[in-house]
């Protein structure tokens, strides 16, 4: 059977109807699980049969189309007007791709709705520049620890004054003892 993809859009199924809680946008590195929630619909009045189908694609470029097994299956059934989720993952060998899933109807082989993101692949550090590891530089990583003496100094320098200061005040004299058989 060859299925006939179509333009995802919201709702649009009237043989079923499909949702994700991922992102228009995720920042996915290539070999890592891309977990997530997917909820199909069946708005019918009747039993349906439906697969999962999932494109990773750049530009008009497709470079995986292959079906999503649900249950381990490739076709699951959805009750009339009743709904599943189904908790899992996805992992892919590309990133800075759009990944499309679409909700196949069995009875008409056509896709009935679908849900895309974008996989981008995170290009800057999260690490100062100048930091080991940051991938910022000309090769040789140096960092200037100025700056950050700089702007700890005055910190540094105000909780070591408040110790000397907790110090100075601390009262050396000792408890007063009450004499014996006396309470307070």
């Amino acid at each position: 059977m060859k299925f006939n993809t179509m333009q995802a859009s919201v709702m649009s199924g009237s043989l079923g109807d499909l949702f994700w809680d991922l992102a228009p946008l995720i920042v996915y590195a290539p070999g890592f699980d891309l977990g997530c929630n997917i909820y199909v619909a069946n708005p019918t009045d009747t039993e349906k049969e439906y697969a999962l189908m999932a494109r990773l694609s750049r530009d008009a470029t497709i470079i995986s189309d292959e079906a999503v097994p649900v249950f381990g299956h490739a076709w699951f059934k959805v009750e009339p007007g009743d709904f599943v989720t189904l908790k899992g993952a996805l992992r892919f060998t590309e990133s800075n791709a759009n990944l499309t899933i679409s909700l196949m109807e069995r009875e008409t082989g056509e896709a009935t709705d679908s849900v895309v993101t974008s996989l981008v692949e995170q290009t800057t550090s999260s690490l100062p520049p100048g930091w080991p590891g940051s991938g910022s530089g000309t090769g040789t990583t140096t960092t200037d620890w100025s700056s950050m003496f700089t702007t700890m100094m005055p910190a540094l320098m105000f909780v070591m004054l408040g110790m000397v200061m907790v110090s100075a005040f601390k009262p050396n004299k000792e408890p007063e003892k009450l004499p014996a058989g006396r309470s307070s």
